[in-house]
C-alpha cells in the first residue's frame, strides 16, 4: 500500500494536471477536537481529520477570463486529477467572470512543505480539570449545565500557476455553556486559540450570578432604554455591519454604505468620533491570514485575488467611514484603495474602560442584556436588524441588578447604535452567539447605548 501524499505534493499535482492558462489550488487540512456535556453529564468527545481541495480553473485571458470552481474531499492523485478535470469542464461552460484579473505572483513560503498542524483532546486538559468540580457542584445545587467546547486547527496550502506558494495555520476554539435552574436559563461564550486562557470555573461563576439575579422578576413594557450590551452582543451586531461592507454593493447603491451621486460614503462621519472599527492580521490573540484565501467569488472577494496581501485596515476611523471591503475589480470601479476582507474584527472606543459589571454599576438605571440571537436584516438601506434577547435580560437600578425582566424583540441598526454610545469598556476577545461559528475572531468592548429599541415582548427563554 502506497504512503499518502503530503499536502504540498497534492497541490503541486493539481497544478501539473491543469491544462488551461491559469489555475489556483487551495487545500484545507482541518484537525478538530470537541467535548460536549448535557444535564451535568459528559456525553461525547472526539477528534476528526478533514481534507478538502478547491480548484479554480481559469480559461481565457484578461477581462474575458472565466473560472470553474469546484471543492471536494480528496485522498490521493486520482481524486485530484478528477477534480481538476471537472473544474476545467465547469470553466469551459462558465460566462466571463466580472472580477477577472491576472493571477498574482509571489515568493514561496519556506515552510510550504511542512505538515498540517494537529489538534487533539489534550487541548482541553485545563478545561477538563474544572469540569468534574463544576458539574458536581451544579448537580448538588439543582443547576443543569450544558456545554460544548471545540478546537479546530486549519492548515491551508495555497498555490497558483503564477508561482504563489503560501501555507497558513489558523487555530480557532470556542466554548459555549448554558446553565438552567427550575425557572431560568443563562448563556456564556468564550473565544480562544488554545483554551489556555479559558476558566470554566469563572464561566460557571458568571452564570450562577445571572441565575441568582433571576430569582426576582418584574414586568417591563417595550420601549427604548439605556442598555448595557456585553462584548458578545456587540460582536453579533458589528460582524453583520462588517459583512455588509462590500464596496461593490455600495457602489451599486444597494447598502447603507451607498451615497447616491458619489458612489460610497467613504470619508463621511457615520459613528461617534471615539469609535474605530478595524481588522489587523497581526492583532495579538486574533492573528489570521495576511493574504487573500478565497474559495469562491462573492461581493466581497474574488478567486482571482488569491494571494493578494490583506493588510491591516481601518473600516471606521474615529467615527469616519474610512474603507470598504474591496476586490481588485471593485477598487478599479470605485477609485478607492484595494482593501481586502480580513478574518478578524476589532471595535475600540477611546476612553473606554472596565467590564460589563463596571458599566452596569455606572449606568444608574437601565437594562442589562446578556445575549442576542436570531438576528435578521430588515432594511439594507439603513442596516436595520431585528432579533431577540435570550437567556437573561435584567433591570438595573442605582447601579445594581435588581430583577429579571421578560425577553424582547429588538430593532436596531448597528451603525445608528454607534452614534448613541453613553459608556464603553475595554475591548476584549469575545465570541458572537449568533455568528461565532462562522466568524470567531473578534475583540469588542461592552457598550452602554441610549435608546436601545426593545420593540415588543417575546416568549423566548
Amino acid at each position: 500500500m502506497s504512503r499518502p501524499l503530503p499536502p504540498d505534493s497534492l497541490v503541486e499535482h493539481a497544478l501539473e494536471c491543469a491544462s488551461g492558462p491559469g489555475c489556483v489550488v487551495l487545500l484545507d487540512e482541518a484537525r478538530t477536537a470537541n467535548l460536549r456535556w448535557a444535564a451535568n453529564t459528559l456525553t461525547t468527545n472526539g477528534q476528526t481529520r478533514d481534507r478538502a481541495m478547491t480548484v479554480i480553473a481559469v480559461t481565457g485571458d484578461g477581462p474575458g477570463a472565466s473560472a470553474g470552481v469546484l471543492s471536494r474531499s480528496v485522498s490521493g492523485r486520482d481524486d485530484v486529477t478528477a477534480l481538476v478535470a471537472d473544474a476545467e469542464a465547469v470553466a469551459a461552460d462558465a460566462p466571463p467572470e466580472q472580477s477577472a484579473a491576472p493571477l498574482v505572483s509571489g515568493v514561496p513560503d519556506e515552510d510550504f512543505d511542512a505538515p498540517p498542524v494537529e489538534s487533539g483532546i489534550d487541548v482541553f486538559a485545563g478545561l477538563a480539570g474544572d469540569l468534574a468540580d463544576v458539574l458536581g457542584a451544579a448537580e448538588s445545587d439543582g443547576i443543569r449545565h450544558y456545554g460544548y467546547a471545540e478546537h479546530v486547527v486549519t492548515t491551508t496550502y495555497l498555490a497558483t500557476s503564477a508561482g504563489v506558494r503560501r501555507r497558513h495555520v489558523q487555530p480557532a476554539g470556542h466554548l459555549t455553556v448554558t446553565a438552567k435552574d427550575a425557572t431560568s436559563s443563562t448563556w456564556a461564550g468564550r473565544s480562544t486559540r488554545d483554551f489556555a486562557d479559558v476558566s470554566l470555573a469563572q464561566v460557571d461563576a458568571d452564570l450562577r450570578s445571572r441565575l441568582s439575579w433571576s430569582a426576582r422578576r418584574v414586568d417591563l413594557s417595550p420601549g427604548r432604554y439605556r442598555t448595557v450590551l456585553p462584548p458578545s452582543s456587540v460582536a453579533d451586531l458589528m460582524i453583520y455591519a462588517y459583512w455588509e461592507m462590500s464596496a461593490l454593493a455600495a457602489h451599486d447603491g444597494r447598502t447603507v454604505y451607498a451615497d447616491p451621486g458619489r458612489g460610497t460614503k467613504v470619508g463621511r462621519a457615520m459613528a461617534d468620533p471615539r469609535v474605530s472599527l478595524f481588522s489587523d492580521p497581526g492583532f495579538p490573540g486574533l492573528e489570521c491570514s495576511d493574504v487573500v484565501l478565497a474559495h469562491a467569488s462573492s461581493m466581497v472577494g474574488s478567486v482571482f485575488d488569491n494571494g493578494v496581501p490583506s493588510p491591516a485596515t481601518r473600516w471606521i476611523d474615529h467615527g469616519t467611514l474610512a474603507a470598504l471591503v474591496q476586490t481588485r475589480h471593485s477598487a478599479g470601479l470605485t477609485g478607492l484603495p484595494m482593501t481586502p476582507a480580513v478574518d478578524n474584527l476589532v471595535l475600540t472606543v477611546d476612553g473606554g474602560q472596565g467590564s460589563v459589571a463596571d458599566l452596569a454599576a455606572r449606568v444608574g438605571d437601565g437594562i442589562l442584556v446578556t445575549s442576542l440571537w436570531y438576528i435578521r436584516e430588515v432594511d439594507p438601506q439603513n442596516l436595520l436588524l431585528t432579533g431577540l434577547t435570550r437567556d437573561g435580560v435584567f433591570r438595573v437600578s442605582g447601579g445594581e441588578v435588581v430583577a429579571a425582566v421578560p425577553n424582547f424583540r429588538f430593532n436596531e441598526s448597528p451603525l445608528d447604535l454607534l452614534t448613541r454610545i453613553a459608556d464603553a469598556g475595554d475591548s476584549v476577545a469575545t465570541f458572537s452567539r449568533e455568528w461565532g461559528e462562522f466568524f470567531s475572531s473578534t475583540a469588542m468592548p461592552p457598550l452602554t447605548v441610549d435608546g436601545f429599541n426593545l420593540s415588543t415582548a417575546s416568549d423566548a427563554q
